[in-house]
């Protein structure tokens, strides 16, 4: 229930409204430019929902919207919003809780409390990205997390049939199995019933699936370089990464405008050296944070410029391959 506004706190100054998504319903919390509660609504997380959201928002003309984890529950939200050219910046979710710890009060989590924390943040001081509509990036994203997805059931299913054949051909099972050397293998597998015909029958269930899965990889394989060329990224210095790779790198990125410099963007990728001085001792460790995905991927490229490309060996790697990722997206950002 929306608590009352009087007509004269209408006021012609900006407003946030912070909101706290969940998959069954929204609450929102309005704030002053003083960050004073003005109101709060609680809606059905539906169109009709959002429609009612908005007519209540519209007593505030100059408003922005700030959503907690807008890439995440948030997401059907922040897309309509966005799609109705209303301006949305997206609150992590540590920011919004760290935000509520530190405020004033009892600090108890609860839906209201979380919308003023929300709103709260985007009032602060830290840096927040603004949310974008949902382009390209989002189509290779989908599809790698999907191969990602495909690889891993590929792999578990490998894993239970190759200990269901080492049972049945003790010593015989290749550490690499694949669908076809399985079915071989199986042939000369004879039995005739208890345990070992079950394992059988199972090992054999699991063939099928493996092959179900290989042709849904090929299958998704072609749908990612089909995305891949139709987003026009030249890759011209992408030495080592294919198809699927430069999927992964450009789905994950996105809207590339959120990484002000390149430094910026190798801190992303976790591949900018943190400072671990102490004292007069200068030195610097490996970053372990960052989107481990991406640091995947620029490992691979390090790996296969270190192999096979004369001038790998004189790069710092994958920190010097951040650049040239982030140089290289610019030039196609910029046509």
């Amino acid at each position: 229930m929306a608590l009352p506004c009087h007509p004269t706190e209408r006021a012609l100054s900006v407003v946030t409204i912070g909101v706290d998504p969940h998959k069954a319903s929204h609450t929102a919390a309005v704030l002053d430019a003083q960050q004073q509660v003005l109101a709060r609504l609680r809606v059905p997380s539906t169109r009709a929902g959002y429609q009612a959201l908005r007519r209540w928002a519209a007593r505030w003309p100059q408003r922005r919207w700030a959503i907690e984890n807008a890439a995440g529950l948030g997401r059907p939200l922040a897309q309509w919003l966005l799609g109705d050219g209303e301006p949305v910046v997206d609150v992590p979710a540590k920011l919004s809780a760290r935000v509520r710890v530190l405020s004033t009060g009892h600090g108890r989590k609860t839906d209201p409390a979380d919308a003023v924390s929300t709103a709260l943040a985007a009032c602060g001081s830290t840096p927040l990205h603004a949310a974008t509509l949902e382009a390209h990036a989002t189509t290779l994203r989908l599809l790698s997390d999907r191969r990602d997805d495909l690889v891993a059931r590929r792999t578990q299913v490998l894993n239970r049939l190759h200990s269901l054949l080492a049972v049945l051909a003790p010593g015989r099972v290749p550490p690499h199995l694949s669908a076809e050397q399985a079915t071989v293998l199986l042939r000369r597998v004879r039995c005739t019933a208890g345990p070992a015909q079950t394992r059988r029958l199972l090992a054999k269930e699991l063939i099928r699936e493996v092959r179900q899965l290989d042709t849904a990889r090929t299958a998704s394989e072609k749908q990612i370089a089909a995305a891949v060329k139709d987003s026009q990224t030249t890759r011209a210095e992408w030495f080592g990464i294919g198809a699927v790779l430069a999927a992964k790198v450009l789905g994950r990125v996105g809207d590339l405008r959120r990484f002000p410099s390149a430094a910026h963007f190798a801190s992303y990728c976790g591949v900018a050296p943190i400072e671990a001085s102490s004292g007069d001792v200068v030195r610097h460790r490996l970053s372990r944070a960052g989107d481990r995905q991406l640091n995947y991927a620029l490992h691979i490229m390090a790996t296969c410029q270190a192999r096979g490309h004369p001038e790998g060996r004189a790069y710092d790697l994958r920190r010097r391959l951040a650049d040239i990722v982030y140089r290289q997206l610019r030039r196609d950002a910029q046509g």
